[in-house]
């Protein structure tokens, strides 16, 4: 069955209610003050099913003035909209302003039922026909059907529901793609089984048993039921009017306006990127910083408008804009939102949203409203492209290059597929997912080798730098968990060596400088000297007049062209010293098979502050092996 919403539009007393009720049997009007007063205050629900496997939700809204916001709320979720307009009053302010609403919120096809045809004559009813027409030229209505009806008589509904029949064959479903979206315009509560909410579902699909988060609020829930037109169903789709069962929720703690989401995918925002359109019969020009109050979806919301290219927007003129709102909603790319002043409360503008998650703009910057033009106009490549090179050095994690672009991980795949290939893009994490520009990855690589040549430079005596220090190189505004994806890129084009801990640069061995030669020859001397208990790195830098830091690299200097000997992080040996104390072990071993610490001290000599450390070198180097407290002799 083909799901989809038709709302009705037009001016109070036009019988948009009547007409609905003789359509399908429902009086939409529920509330005690519509039936007393004869008005519809609030958004009315009914079904219409017809030939061809149809079924239309109907969406009835207000016609006052004072309504207006409750009536946006029914026009969000719309797929078709039929204007209705009284034969005997003909067009009014409402009409005007329910055909601009449904205009900016991207309503595509319609039809006009000219109501109370009854009441007219005949040549009266073809200048109205003819008026509506005239007024409709240049509209999306421009080419609409107008049909004669009366609710009374029932004259003409056949030819209407006809008319709604071709239309539903011309309008395609919502998608079923990505993920659900239910904006809220209902809340009550059901005995027994707690809060349900009702609304047009956007998007997707939807289950009972699902988690659902509703937003901006984040309370989450799950799905008890759902209902679509009073049927209870396993799951609802995308287009079909339906009422959720929240299994535990507090009806108290949901509204209009919030929006039931599967849990954890959404987010709320309070800036965002859009394109507005101010209509030409807005009393004023638009000033930058103004506020207006902005309507989409369910929601009503304050918005301060920064014009990025101008000081201020006159009627009829369009430009990009950063909309900053006063409490966070959820609003995705594509969304068509309609913007009302305050006074007086006339509707004076609507747009689109294209970043639901921007950085704050520099105005009259061209690098932003190019990058606002593409992601407004232009291909699913160059809108991945940009939003990451946008990103500079942070990057963008999939979840936000699916939230800012407006595609579904299924649509994105294939345009970054080709971005990656091409190396426009680089995948600088696996979980999750994240992306670099290739220009900001190039960049970061570059920071870290310049980073490593000028820390080799200024510790000549050092042959590579450790990795938490090369780490340090990447700037706060990036992500320190691109570090491994770029030592893996360096080392693949053999720009630097990865030795455990230490980065290297190929070729290069660590020197002395003239004037430290005179330092390593003294330390040299002094372990020589000291044959067998060599001195502290403090005593030695005393003797040398250098700090600890200094001595310990002219020391690991020393062992690394073999002219001394590391046993720990700070004792090392003369070569041949230590040299004479492993072949006295050696032969002691061969002689008596095994040796324990007493003994080793007395064939050497030497304190435990010698002793321990010398019996853990002998141990790591393979030449004894530890059983107990004792050493044997390993073999080899």
């Amino acid at each position: 069955m083909k799901h989809l919403i038709l709302g009705t539009a037009g001016h109070i007393d036009h019988g948009k209610t009547s007409l609905v009720k003789a359509l399908t049997g429902t009086d939409t009007d529920r509330l005690k003050e519509e039936k007393e007063r004869g008005i519809t205050i609030e958004l009315g629900f009914a079904h219409l099913e017809l030939p061809g496997d149809i079924q239309f939700g109907i969406v009835d809204v207000p016609g006052h003035e004072r309504f207006v916001r409750a009536m946006v709320a029914g026009v969000g979720g719309m797929d078709v909209v039929m204007l209705v307009i009284a034969a005997d009053e003909g067009i009014m302010p409402q009409t005007r302003e329910h055909l601009e609403i449904c205009q900016l919120l991207g309503v595509k096809k319609g039809l006009v039922a000219l109501t109370k045809c009854d009441m007219v004559d005949e040549e009266w009813l073809q200048l109205v026909t003819e008026e509506v027409g005239d007024y409709l030229a240049g509209s999306f209505l421009e080419e609409a059907a107008i049909i004669p009806v009366s609710s009374r008589t029932n004259h003409g509904l056949d030819d209407l529901k006809s008319a709604l029949e071709l239309l539903a064959s011309e309008v395609q479903e919502k998608s079923a793609d990505g993920s659900f979206r239910l904006p809220v315009d209902r809340v009550f509560s059901v005995p027994g089984f707690g809060a349900v909410v009702t609304g047009t579902l956007l998007s997707g699909e939807i289950a009972t048993g699902e988690e659902v988060e509703v937003l901006p609020s984040g309370l989450t829930s799950r799905v008890r039921s759902v209902q679509s037109h009073g049927q209870t169903t396993e799951n609802g789709a995308a287009g079909q009017r339906l009422a959720v069962n929240l299994q535990g929720a507090d009806h108290n703690q949901l509204c209009r306006g919030d929006v039931v989401v599967p849990r954890g995918v959404f987010r709320a925002t309070r800036t965002v990127d859009a394109r507005i359109d101010y209509l030409a019969s807005a009393p004023r020009e638009l000033k930058h910083r103004a506020t207006l109050r902005l309507h989409s979806a369910t929601y009503e919301v304050s918005a301060q408008v920064i014009l990025l290219d101008r000081s201020s927007l006159a009627p009829g003129e369009s430009a990009f804009v950063q909309l900053r709102l006063k409490t966070p909603v959820l609003l995705l790319p594509g969304d068509n939102f309609i913007v009302r002043s305050y006074s007086p409360q006339i509707t004076v503008g609507g747009g689109t949203v294209i970043d639901p998650a921007p950085p704050r703009r520099r105005r009259r910057s061209a690098q932003a409203l190019e990058l606002l033009h593409s992601l407004d106009q232009g291909e699913d490549t160059d809108k991945l492209l940009l939003l990451t090179q946008a990103s500079l050095l942070s990057g963008l994690t999939l979840e936000e290059l699916v939230l800012r672009s407006g595609l579904s991980e299924k649509k994105i795949e294939s345009p970054l597929a080709g971005l990656l290939s091409k190396g426009l893009i680089v995948q600088a994490l696996r979980k999750p997912r994240m992306f670099l520009a290739g220009e900001a990855f190039a960049t970061l690589k570059s920071l870290l080798t310049t980073g490593l040549e000028k820390y080799l430079q200024a510790n000549p005596l050092k042959e590579g730098i450790g990795k938490e220090e090369l780490k340090a190189q990447i700037p706060q505004r990036s992500d320190v968990r691109f570090f491994e994806a770029l030592l893996s890129a360096l080392q693949k084009e053999q720009k630097i060596i990865v030795d455990r801990d230490l980065i290297k640069i190929p070729g290069h061995r660590a020197s002395a400088a003239v004037d430290q030669a005179a330092v390593l020859a003294k330390l040299e001397g002094a372990l020589q000297q000291a044959g067998t208990e060599p001195p502290s790195i403090k005593v030695l830098g005393e003797l040398v007049r250098c700090n600890d830091k200094a001595v310990l690299e002219h020391l690991i200097l020393l062992h690394r062209e073999n002219r001394a000997v590391k046993v720990t992080a700070d004792l090392f040996y003369a070569p041949q010293p230590l040299q004479s104390i492993q072949e006295r072990l050696v032969a002691f071993l061969k002689e008596n098979e095994e040796i324990t610490p007493p003994q080793f001290r007395e064939l050497t000599g030497l304190s435990r502050k010698f002793m321990i450390p010398l019996l853990g070198y002998f141990d790591q180097e393979k030449i004894t092996l530890r059983i107990g407290d004792k050493r044997v002799l390993r073999k080899r």
